[in-house]
């Protein structure tokens, strides 16, 4: 029988990270890398980047059998924010994670504990993007909203292509022939460049940028399991993206594009390229990541082949408690993102880190 806990531990360990003493740190990394269902979103490195480079601080909510050996594990970042409330996330800036577990006893512990933890530190809400979906009191299911995107990889350049559908394989042929050069790495050239690039497209989409150290950190934390492939012309950066590898496949997180990069396709030679930086490093599978339904981002990845599989998260209420309402696409912030559009970059790169670390 497996028995619950909740590890709120409060030592500071090296890098900034208020989490568990190292032995237990130890113990998160080897049921992370046992876990077959675990995320690049579970695992310590990603958990610690999140606090040094935002301040949230995690928790982690634990299961245990009777030898004290770990069961499940469920990290949670506890987001604050003056404009959105605060939460608890699982976890935080991730697009999947959630309960991680050994069965549905154990992932209903985890569930029972991580509301445990929201009401003992005053949080209305918990916010879980995968894994098991809790029920009992307080929980719902949100769907409908998000779709993922993944397939696997093509043996070589030719075979992916073919994997293309027929209009968007044309438009990477002719890119493809293009004067058009690609740069990986992680030096602070690269980071530069992929951070301008980022956040730019992401004001003339009238959204707030993350933190340059958040970037930075997830690169620091995660080795070689993750880098930077950007797309130039004459030598300037003009798309770039950020990606995670994890147990062979790859995962473009953080990419965007100049306005000049549609006319070039710019964009279609970066992810095939990715695909192909890919494959060099042994990966055999490609996770387009997480859209909202009925947006450009979506149709985009459908054009790409790739089919959506919605998913489904989860978030536990208070009594009384209404959702964090984090969607740039909400009528509420429908003025906010007119404006937002049109902020000089500078003063965008200076407001909306503080804005958009409280998105989580």
């Amino acid at each position: 029988m497996a028995r619950g806990g909740v590890n709120a531990p409060t030592l500071p360990m090296k890098g900034g990270f208020s989490g568990a003493p190292l032995s237990d740190a130890a113990a998160w990394d080897a049921y992370v890398a046992a876990h077959p269902q675990a995320t690049p979103f579970h695992s310590r490195a990603w958990c610690e980047a999140i606090t040094k480079a935002t301040g949230h601080r995690c928790h982690l909510v634990t299961a245990r059998d009777a030898s004290g050996a770990l069961t499940g594990i469920l990290p949670l970042h506890h987001v604050r924010s003056p404009l959105f409330g605060q939460a608890l996330v699982g976890s935080g800036f991730a697009v999947d994670g959630g309960i991680l577990a050994d069965d549905a006893a154990v992932a209903a512990t985890l569930a029972n504990g991580a509301a445990e933890m929201a009401r003992s530190l005053g949080v209305p809400s918990v916010e879980l993007r995968g894994g098991p979906q809790p029920g009992g009191e307080g929980w719902h299911r949100e769907e409908g909203v998000y779709a993922g995107f993944a397939r696997d990889l093509a043996a070589d350049d030719d075979a992916e292509l073919l994997a293309i559908p027929r209009k968007q394989r044309a438009e990477v042929r002719k890119v493809l022939e293009s004067g058009l050069t690609v740069t990986t790495g992680s030096d602070a050239a690269e980071r530069r460049d992929q951070y301008r690039i980022y956040a730019t497209s992401v004001r003339n989409l009238g959204t707030p940028v993350f933190p340059r150290k958040l970037f930075d950190a997830v690169l620091d934390a995660f080795g070689g399991d993750a880098d930077i492939l950007t797309v130039r012309k004459d030598g300037q950066a003009v798309a770039s993206v950020l990606s995670l590898y994890w147990r062979g496949t790859v995962m473009p997180y953080w990419g965007g594009g100049l306005a000049e990069a549609r006319g070039l396709r710019a964009n279609e030679l970066m992810y095939f390229a990715l695909m192909r930086h890919a494959r060099a490093k042994g990966c055999a599978r490609f996770d387009f990541g997480r859209s909202k339904v009925g947006t450009g981002p979506y149709s985009y990845k459908k054009n790409w082949g790739f089919e959506p599989q919605p998913r489904v998260y989860a978030r536990w209420l208070a009594p009384g408690e209404t959702p964090r309402d984090t969607n740039p696409n909400s009528a509420r912030y429908r003025l906010q993102v007119d404006l937002w559009k049109k902020l000089p970059l500078w003063a965008a790169n200076r407001i909306g880190p503080l804005i958009a670390r409280g998105l989580g």
